[in-house]
This record gives C-alpha cells, structure tokens and sequence, in this order.
C-alpha cells in the first residue's frame, strides 16, 4: 500500500496536473498540516484518493471560498483525537503544535498535547482486541520530542508522542511542522519499532505493515 504524506509548504508541481503522473498510483494521501485546505482538496480530487489529516498551528479556523466557508479539506477525514480503521490500517492523530504565542487556535500545552494523546487510549485497546495490535499509522503536526525537532521553542518535540510511539507502537508516525533546509537534515528516523517520518512538502511511503 503506497501512500502521500504532504506538509507545510505548496509545491506547484503537486498542485498541478502532474500529480496525476507521479503519484496516480498512491492509495490515499496523509496531510499533516499547515497546507491550504483547498490544496488538500485538489491533490486527492485529482488522484481519487482518501485523505487522511490533520490542522497545523498555521491553519484557519475556517477557509472561505465562492461556495462557503469550511473548517477542513472536503471530503477529507479528520484524524484529531480520532481513531479510524481503513481498508486494514489503523490511523490515529493529534493536531497542533505547542504553544509559542497566544495568536494561533491549533496550539496547545505539552500538558493539553497528553490529553489528546490520553484520549486515544480506550479505542487504541479496542483496536488490540479487535486486531491484535493497538495502532499502524500515527500523524501529527509536531514531531515527538527529540526527533526531528528544533532547539527553539516554535519547534520543540512534543513529550507525549516519544511516549505515545514507544508505548503503543505504530509502524509510522508521520509528522510535519519542522522544515527541512539541508540534504544533511534526517527525513526519517527509526525509533523502537516506528519509523518517524518528516511530510515536509511531500514524500512518498510504500507502507510495510507486516
């Protein structure tokens, strides 16, 4: 199962046609925020795809258009303290960042960042009993604290995802948030048994769930 995981930043060639080219193959699309909402809607409308997401600390409350005004990408699924079993894969999320200003709505505390997390546990022991596992795929807009962060308080780690991911054991946990400058900067990192991987602009995985 092949999938596209986008973040952060537009990328005209994947907001264009040739999409199609490239990635007409995946099985479905993972945003892990700070993108347009009518971005999203354009990549999976012309790949026909699902879309699975989650909202950055950039994101807007609501995005307006000719047609109304929206809280999310149409026809995507909001994984935010959700968890969604789909076509055999077990997703959950956590939306934001930590907060660093009082500006942005998708911010919260590494105190609240547990909540989420916490909230996710009852269905994630569902899961076990149901499938022998707890979870395949995590998504998030920060990256867990101490991989793939930044020293600066904007893009510090979240606590509760190193101990989300080492607990309950995703395949992937893919993230967005800290941007990528230098080739020499890790895109993907194994830790225990969960590969983390940074979505920043694009990145495609051939999910190994075995």
């Amino acid at each position: 199962m092949k999938i596209l995981s986008i973040s952060d930043k537009i990328v005209s060639f994947i907001y264009s046609p040739q999409v199609k080219l490239k990635y007409g193959h995946v099985d479905f699309v993972i945003a892990c925020g700070d993108l347009p909402y009518y971005y999203q809607e354009y990549i999976v409308s012309t790949l026909d795809v699902p879309l699975f997401y989650v909202r950055g600390n950039h994101d807007p409350v609501k995005e307006y258009s000719e047609t109304g005004a929206y809280t999310g990408p149409q026809g995507g699924t909001d994984l935010h303290r959700s968890v969604i079993h789909f076509k055999g894969v077990l997703f959950a999320g956590v939306e934001g960042c930590i907060r660093y200003n009082q500006r942005a709505v998708f911010m919260y505390s590494q105190r609240q960042m547990w909540q989420h997390v916490f909230g996710l546990i009852p269905r994630l022991w569902l899961n076990r009993l149901r499938y022998g596992r707890y979870l395949d795929v995590f998504v998030t807009h920060a990256p867990p604290k101490g991989i793939h962060d930044k020293s600066d308080l904007p893009h510090q780690g979240v606590n509760a995802f190193r101990w989300f991911i080492r607990v309950f054991k995703p395949k992937y946990h893919f993230h967005g948030h800290t941007h990528i400058y230098r080739p020499d900067e890790p895109r993907q990192t194994h830790f225990h048994e969960t590969q983390v991987i940074n979505a920043y602009q694009y990145f495609e995985t051939d999910l190994d769930l075995r």
